[in-house]
């Protein structure tokens, strides 16, 4: 698959108070051309630093990154021609209406007055701003602001789409719709997503996931492949008779944890659950397999007992 994003041996430094801090620490991975893909890591990870290099906001001290082809530091106009970022914190004017606000935004990549109409109309129709396109943006909802944010950022019909926490603070039902959006983008448009959030369901739904730690790469993979690597699925029983129960897995070298009535056996792997259920099925009243989440993988990973991205 073509890569989009390529980075490699990227270094950050800052100096502070008189003292060295290595932010991003040499680097390297990449991202796969239409593919939803998750960078996450807790605070002073390097995460922000890197998005910001990435971004074209930052110079690094080394390294080379590619995007769409080109070269940051010497085709950063090109770059950000490619690219649409939608901020935690919105940029838009809270006092003009989000019509007003597409057009501000549009006339940055001066466009044709017909050229300029047709974007405005394109990305109303993707972001579905239609009920609210002249409305003040300071009166929208939560939902429709980040709809508004997210069309601001694809006025310039980008290829890459960074989404920095894009669903912070919004309820659940409001936070399906933006995925929604997002979703659309990346499967009707071949928009590459470029994703930070602290909700780990959220990043499940990656492609690709990679996580920082300490400015330096921690662990890359496929959700599956890292759910499979660092954590386990859970096989939950409540026996007929619990001391009874006990005393036969103890027999068979079979390790647990009783939680309650409920006798917990951590698996290997999920299939390992069908030979155990099969042996003991006369004596088990209730039976549940718990598969390990992202939730779990971060945790493990980062060592971090709060999630922060």
């Amino acid at each position: 698959m073509e890569k989009i994003i390529e980075v490699q041996s990227l270094t950050k430094s800052y100096m502070v108070k008189g003292k060295e801090i290595r932010a991003v620490k040499g680097i390297d991975f990449y991202v796969e051309k239409g593919t939803l893909f998750s960078f996450l890591g807790k605070n002073g990870a390097g995460k922000s630093t890197t998005i910001d290099i990435l971004c074209t906001l930052l110079e690094p001290d080394a390294g080379k990154v590619l995007i769409n082809g080109f070269e940051l530091g010497k085709n950063d106009f090109e770059i950000r021609q490619s690219i649409g970022i939608v901020f935690q914190r919105s940029l838009l004017d809270s006092m003009l209406t989000v019509y007003e606000n597409l057009k501000i935004r549009g006339k940055f990549y001066k466009f044709s007055r017909k050229k300029l109409k047709e974007r405005i109309e394109a990305v109303t129709e993707i972001a579905q701003l239609q009920e609210f396109l002249h409305q003040p943006y300071e009166k929208l909802s939560g939902g429709q602001r980040r709809r508004a944010d997210i069309a601001r950022a694809l006025i310039n019909t980008p290829q890459i789409l960074f989404l920095d926490e894009p669903t912070t603070g919004l309820d659940s039902g409001t936070r399906k719709e933006i995925w929604a959006t997002i979703r659309a983008l990346q499967k009707e448009k071949g928009v590459t997503v470029f994703l930070t959030t602290h909700y780990m369901e959220e990043a499940e739904q990656s492609d690709y996931i990679t996580i920082m730690g300490h400015g330096e790469i921690l662990a890359k993979g496929t959700p599956l492949e890292l759910k499979i690597k660092y954590c386990h699925d859970l096989l939950k029983i409540v026996p007929k008779n619990p001391e009874t129960f006990k005393k036969t897995l103890t027999e068979h070298k079979i390790d647990f944890v009783q939680n309650g009535e409920v006798l917990e056996i951590i698996l290997d792997a999920t299939t390992d659950a069908i030979p155990l259920v099969e042996r003991f099925r006369y004596d088990i009243t209730n039976v549940e397999i718990v598969n390990g989440t992202m939730d779990d993988v971060f945790l493990d990973i980062t060592g971090q007992e709060d999630v922060q991205i």
